[in-house]
């Protein structure tokens, strides 16, 4: 509680300004001489404190033996042994907790650090200048105060500054420490450390028994092979494609069946599109689960620490960036919130920077969309690379901003490697539904109401009269032109036959052909040569007039569909959307996205997902045959223009352009200004098209995936 980084000073305020009844101090019982560094401070507040012995067994494995009763006599506090990963010992320290809160369970004397004559004597006038100072929290007291004065903490100085002016504190503080600094020849706040750490020693010798042994801890030697310089990061390369071939592979049929399911919904609602990859989100969250309930994540970003510093990052870096999808899968927000741990804040600022590119669960549904229509052979490859491409975008963002516009030192970082653990089912699915049910309610919510108003933008306003009246006179002529066909007047003589034989051709396709060739022997005769046309196979040996009319009708529908598709997409061109994607194609031709594309990259900038929802429901304006229900995937592959690079080119578009909205206010909370969101916004964009460009005219050049 140092308060040299946000994390601390918004833990100790709340302290100080008392919302905390009780303070629970959970340590590391196989680690408890450092971990009791922080119970010494929270002493010297004076508050009230118990004690939480977390990891008991992992202490007890390493031969560690810790007497709680004797422990809670030197600290003067409630000691509980607890086990969090089985729930051992949490009743009885929620009781001590309570027990605390009402003063009942504070009977011990509260033990408090000596730091020695000199430093006690100091210590004692600054006391003496500091009369109102109880004024600044009820929790603070005169003594810590003082301490955390003579230790020079910033935080403090200026609270007690605000309260008590220049009344003699700060010039006694001053002459406090030159005269200490001039005895010791360290600051004081060296000398204080020292001291915690003495009293934290004489109380460990006292209570902790540890066994002699010579053996290695598990966590070490597993870490010899994990975190080795050579071997562990090919053993991490194979661990993330282990990652997607189980996130793939074991969510496809779910995927299918969600699919199948939420289409059959109807086609307006975009949220139902995303939905269906639910499955998908939630077996990537249950993998990355399962790499931080081991303990592995920590070890990625301390093999990756070395990589970041060359790029001028921060260990702690790694941290924000993986929490924003490091893996695939993670959320930019959390991930720019995680800075807060971070001191140095021009390496904090080029983190907020760079975290929206990496590749969030908002991108998954896109690239799962794409990657399963124009790559389905190798998904988890796939996913692979992609991860790749978004680590090297992110370090060559952050080397380019942390050497211009931010340039400056970079602060050293301390990590602490918790030992391996085997997760428990329990703590991985509690894992894997809050983050899938906050992806779901995020789909509920912000997409559907985002794809709505899409779609209002695609279906309003709706062609002139005089428009649709040309579409309509098309139609019609190709409708008169089949009917005055010579092997068309005997079946069909008006518009009339024709709408009859579309519901008579549909109940063909569901059986029950006696009755029906019964009621319309020529709907039946022409019904059965459509259906040998189609499927390639002769059946009934039908007529030559019947084979010649089921030919003048197919060309027919196609020439009737043929014009309503292109009303359609006049239609979609005369909205608001429309009018906005096309008015992007001078652009976007560039990179061989048409206007249906830019509406959905526009939808995207409220929220990735909806770049597929809004995929979905152009596509699905733009149909003209409702009996061909395809999905997704199977439309863009059979669409003209589409092919593997405009699906790749995609991909990298997505990945990298304009952070999402609530990313971009978030930004804005963190940094305090508008500058910086848009400054990412702008920076991220323009990188998405030039690495757009450059991939889709190289592939174009040497023609790949065309």
């Amino acid at each position: 509680l140092a308060a040299l980084s946000l994390e601390e000073i918004i833990a100790r305020n709340f302290i100080l300004e008392g919302g905390a009844a009780v303070v629970v101090d959970v340590v590391d019982s196989s680690n408890l001489e450092r971990n009791l560094y922080l119970a010494v401070q929270l002493l010297e507040m004076k508050v009230k404190v118990v004690l939480a012995l977390n990891m008991i067994d992992v202490a007890r494995g390493r031969h560690i033996q810790i007497d709680e009763r004797e422990l809670s006599q030197l600290l003067g506090v409630p000691v509980v042994p607890t086990n969090g990963k089985k729930g051992v010992g949490i009743r009885e320290l929620l009781d001590a907790a309570i027990d605390q809160a009402r003063d009942t369970g504070n009977s011990q004397a509260r033990r408090t650090v000596q730091y020695g004559t000199e430093v006690e004597e100091e210590l004692a006038k600054i006391v003496a200048k500091l009369t109102d100072a109880l004024s600044l929290g009820n929790k603070a007291s005169e003594r810590w105060l003082a301490v955390k004065l003579l230790e020079g903490d910033p935080d403090v100085g200026k609270k007690v500054s605000a309260v008590l002016g220049d009344d003699g504190v700060r010039e006694q503080v001053e002459v406090s420490r030159e005269h200490l600094i001039n005895i010791f020849a360290d600051p004081p706040e060296i000398l204080m450390a020292d001291a915690r750490y003495g009293f934290i020693s004489g109380a460990v010798k006292q209570a902790v028994r540890v066994e002699a042994t010579d053996r290695i801890h598990l966590s070490e030697a597993i870490d010899k092979v994990l975190t080795n310089r050579l071997f562990g990061p090919l053993i991490l390369l194979l661990i993330l494609y282990c990652v997607y071939v189980f996130t793939f592979q074991g969510s496809e049929p779910l995927v299918q069946a969600f699919e199948a399911f939420f289409n059959g919904l109807g086609r307006v609602a975009g949220a139902v599109i995303v939905l269906g990859f639910v499955p998908l989100i939630a077996f990537m969250f249950f993998a990355i689960a399962i790499l931080e309930d081991t303990g592995y994540m920590a070890r990625i970003a301390f093999m990756l620490d070395r990589v970041l510093r060359g790029f001028g990052l921060h260990g702690a870096s790694m941290l924000a960036l993986m929490v924003a999808g490091g893996l695939a899968g993670g959320c930019a927000v959390p991930g720019i919130m995680a800075t807060r741990t971070m001191r140095e804040p021009k390496e904090r600022l080029v983190t907020i920077l760079v975290a929206p590119l990496m590749n969030c669960g908002a991108k998954l549904p896109v690239y799962a969309l794409l990657i399963g229509a124009f790559f389905p052979g190798n998904k988890a490859g796939m996913m692979l690379l992609l991860t790749f491409i978004s680590w090297a975008a992110v370090l060559a963002a952050a080397r380019v901003i942390r050497f211009t516009v931010l340039s400056g030192p970079s602060a050293p970082f301390v990590l602490e490697l918790p030992p391996y653990r085997m997760p428990t089912l329990r703590g991985l699915l509690i894992h894997t539904w809050e983050r899938t049910w906050m992806y779901i309610k995020k789909a509920g919510t912000v997409i559907l109401a985002i794809s709505v108003l899409l779609w209002a933008m695609m279906s309003f306003p709706s062609l002139p009269t005089e428009t649709r009246k040309d579409f309509e006179s098309r139609v019609s002529e190709r409708t008169a032109a089949f009917l005055a066909e010579p092997a068309a007047k005997d079946v069909f003589r008006s518009e009339k036959d024709l709408a009859a034989f579309k519901k008579f051709r549909e109940e063909f396709q569901q059986g029950d052909h006696e009755r029906l060739k019964a009621e319309n022997p020529a709907f039946f005769n022409l019904a059965q040569a459509l259906d040998a046309e189609k499927s390639g196979r002769t059946s009934g040996d039908p007529a030559p007039s019947t084979v010649a009319l089921a030919r003048a009708y197919q060309q027919f529908i196609k020439q009737k569909q043929a014009v309503e598709a292109d009303e359609q997409m006049e239609r979609l061109k005369h909205t608001i959307g429309g009018r906005l994607g096309v008015a992007l194609e001078p652009i976007s031709r560039t990179i061989n996205f048409d206007w249906r594309t830019n509406i959905a990259l526009v939808g995207g900038f409220a929220a990735k997902e909806v770049v597929v929802a809004t995929l979905g429901t152009a596509y699905s304006l733009g149909e003209v045959n409702p009996e061909q229900e395809v999905s997704l995937p199977e439309k863009l592959k059979n669409e003209p223009g589409w092919n593997p690079l405009t699906a790749f080119t995609l991909i990298l578009f997505v990945m990298f352009y304009a952070p999402c909205f609530v990313t971009l206010v978030v930004m804005r909370r963190e940094t305090g200004t508008w500058k910086w969101p848009a400054f990412a916004m702008t920076y991220t964009t323009s990188m998405a098209y030039l690495i757009a460009l450059a991939v889709y005219s190289a592939g174009s050049f040497f023609g790949l995936g065309l």
